[in-house]
């Protein structure tokens, strides 16, 4: 064989498995970098592939903060090392190439002046023989951080074209993770943001100094909050429906060493038996029919925060031995499960009915009853406290006049109205009423004769009497008294004969 053509093959089958070596090695990071959003263990398999592939001594890749550069992962380097590796953007080799956004080759470390090796990472005697390649990690004209390489060589004039072309492809993937790591990382802050954001909102919203109640009843209600609410005992909220229970459930919430859990509410009496247990505790996959995968149930939402109950009193007594058992071992199990799940919660529970009749009549469990009313809080109804009407009327106008973009107000027959009025769906029906009475408002202000009929007949009836109630008797006594003296007066006055003439 030709000595020429031996030597052409035998420089076609290295170059040939060198180019296979490089696919396979940018198959390889192109699969790490696509593997998950842990940027920082991506890279750090980039680097392993690096080595293991292309011969590389040890590699880095440092990003871009502000007017620094600093290296974030790196092969061949210990901690401590790493950690000197900081830059400010135009110094050494790795700053220049982060601010110029061009690559940089130094083929003998030891004869660049550039070259500031602030790790000490380098510490071989002979380190004529070590190149330093370095190419910017760059998406579209952003420079997002720099890529580097050592590379062992032998001899001089080495080229390092077909190294930097490589380089060059993988920076360009390395660009692509960072940018969407980027993006990632500034969503999940936004919505870290918006969450304390808002969770400060109802943090404000719920707390005491913003529920409108001036009467002494209230005022003992405010207290009791504040001196309950520090505490993990648990509550039970009694009152009539539309008092304002689960206001005060949020408002312990928010005031306790709970706040930035969950607060987790459910009503007892919106769902049909048969699916309560699942809705409480959960379901594993294929626990019933249509029970297509695992479900995760109140309570352990609830886990480390606040589960509120309310109409606790409509609980089925099947499902109250459970929550009793939540209550005392903080543990249950999942319908259709065996392992037992451990929660920590606190709980607040509010009914509108009797749970001493209910207890008396076999409807709730007696133990259950004294183990939810370790703290019972009374909320009086909206006809006990008067005196807050006003204030109330006033906070309702400017929550719904702001909504609708209107400036309603009510004249003092109105206000009448309300203060005389039962109010059966207590503070609830109030802001109903006043947000009808905004949005169907023909003017700026509102008149008794746009009040609803059954308020206006109240009214009425609270001022004068019933007119259907009262008029017909009154027109009967008067009929009565009329036929009575004129007997009196055909009789000479003697009643007995008055009595037989009207045979009464």
């Amino acid at each position: 064989m030709n000595i020429f053509v031996a030597y052409d093959t035998l420089v076609s089958m290295r170059s040939n498995e060198k180019n296979a070596r490089e696919l396979t090695a940018l198959y390889e990071i192109s699969k790490l970098l696509g593997s998950s959003l842990n940027l920082k263990q991506n890279l750090h398999g980039v680097m392993r592939v690096l080595a293991e592939y292309l011969d590389m001594k040890r590699g880095t890749v440092a990003l871009r903060s502000d007017g620094d550069v600093s290296i974030m992962v790196a092969h061949g380097m210990s901690h401590e090392e790493v950690k000197r590796g900081r830059y400010r953007l135009g110094e050494g080799i790795i700053g220049r190439v982060a601010k110029l956004g061009i690559p940089m080759v130094v083929p003998n470390v030891g004869e660049e002046p550039l070259f500031l090796n602030k790790t000490g990472a380098r510490k071989e005697v002979n380190k004529e023989n070590i190149a330093f390649l370095c190419v910017p990690i760059k998406f579209k004209h952003e420079v997002l951080g720099v890529v580097s390489v050592d590379r062992l060589f032998e001899g001089k004039g080495i080229s390092f074209e077909d190294d930097v072309r490589l380089l060059k492809i993988i920076a360009s993937l390395i660009a692509q993770s960072v940018k969407l790591h980027k993006n990632v990382e500034e969503e999940r802050e936004a919505i870290l943001t918006e969450k304390e954001h808002l969770r400060q909102q109802l943090k404000g919203k719920y707390r005491v100094e913003n529920m409108i109640g001036q009467s002494d009843r209230m005022q003992e209600v405010f207290e009791t909050i504040h001196r309950v609410a520090p505490s993990r005992a648990n509550i039970l909220l009694l009152g009539e429906s539309g008092t304002g229970k689960e206001l005060v459930a949020r408002a312990v919430h928010y005031m306790s060493p709970r706040e930035k859990g969950s607060f987790i509410k459910f009503n007892c009496a919106s769902i049909p038996e048969g699916l309560l247990e699942s809705e409480l505790f959960g379901h594993e996959k294929g626990a019933f029919t249509g029970a297509m995968f695992l479900r995760k149930g109140r309570f352990e939402l609830a886990n480390g925060g606040t589960i509120f109950l309310d109409e606790i009193g409509d609980l089925p007594v099947t499902l109250q031995p459970k929550i009793l058992r939540v209550l005392q071992e903080k543990e249950f199990e999942r319908v259709g499960g065996d392992k037992t799940i451990k929660v920590d919660i606190r709980l607040i529970a509010a009914t509108s009915r009797n749970l001493e009749e209910l207890v008396a009549a076999g409807q709730f469990r007696e133990d259950l009853y004294y183990r939810l009313n370790v703290i019972p809080v009374y909320l009086p109804s909206l006809r006990e406290r008067r005196e807050d009407i006003p204030p109330l009327v006033e906070h309702f106008l400017r929550k719904y006049n702001e909504e609708n973009g209107r400036a309603v107000g009510v004249d003092r027959e109105v206000l009448n109205v309300f203060l005389n009025y039962e109010w059966p769906g207590n503070v609830r029906e109030l802001e109903n009423t006043i947000e009808r009475l905004v949005v169907m408002a023909r003017g700026s202000t509102i008149a008794s004769g746009e009040l609803p009929i059954t308020m206006r007949d109240s009214s009425v009836r609270a001022k004068y009497g019933s007119p259907l109630k009262d008029a017909l008797p009154s027109a009967i006594e008067d009929i009565e008294k009329t036929k009575i003296a004129h007997a009196l007066e055909q009789t000479g006055w003697v009643q007995a004969r008055a009595a037989r003439l009207l045979g009464i």
